[in-house]
This record gives structure tokens, C-alpha cells and sequence, in this order.
């Protein structure tokens, strides 16, 4: 099982990123996907979820309007389109598969968001 995600890096308050996450070794189309960040001292966050056949979507109240949670399950893959991004989003983006008792983690993908 992997899940690898890219797409981080620097950017100025305002800007915008887009965070992928590439899976492979488990039914991918049948796991809801989250996206988690941690920034430093704090604890891991849940950012957004999209659920298996990615009709719906659930996005924590610091993140609703700005940022987007989307998946290709063709290609195993989950995005997150972050825009109008600000100091407080800074943290490691992790991505997340889940079912039931079953839960798969990427190494995650650094965001600093600074002028």
C-alpha cells in the first residue's frame, strides 16, 4: 500500500496550491479519502473528506469556501485545490484512506504559506 502525495511548497498569503496524493496496493474506489494537516505544536486536523464515489464532501469550517477536495478513481488519485491561502494554513498536508478499520497514510507534503 502507498499513497504519496505532491504538490506542496512555498507560496505568499493569497495564493493558491494543489496538493495530489497518487495511491496504489488497495481498492482505491473503495475507501473515503481525507485530507489531515499538522502544523507545528498543534495537533493533526481533519481538512476535508470525499466519500467513495465522490458525491459528497465534508470540509472543516477553517478550510469551507477555499479549498476543494476531488478524486479520479480511474486514476487513484485525490486532489486538494487550495485557494485564497493564508499564514494559519501552514502545515504538513497529509492524504488519508479509510474503511471501517482500515486506515492508510502518505508521509505527507510540507505547505508554508509567507510573505
Amino acid at each position: 500500500v502507498q499513497l504519496v502525495e505532491s504538490g506542496g511548497g512555498l507560496v505568499q498569503p493569497g495564493g493558491s496550491l494543489r496538493l495530489s496524493c497518487a495511491a496504489s496496493g488497495f481498492t482505491f474506489s473503495s475507501y473515503d479519502l481525507r485530507w489531515y494537516r499538522q502544523a507545528p505544536g498543534k495537533e493533526r486536523e481533519l481538512v476535508a473528506t470525499i466519500t467513495r464515489g465522490g458525491f459528497t464532501s465534508y470540509y472543516a469550517d477553517s478550510v469551507k469556501g477555499r479549498f476543494t477536495i476531488s478524486r479520479d478513481n480511474a486514476k487513484n488519485t485525490v486532489s486538494l485545490q487550495m485557494n485564497s491561502l493564508k499564514a494559519e494554513d501552514t502545515a504538513v498536508y497529509y492524504c488519508n484512506a479509510w474503511r471501517w478499520t482500515q486506515s492508510y497514510w502518505g508521509q505527507g507534503t510540507q505547505v508554508t504559506v509567507s510573505s
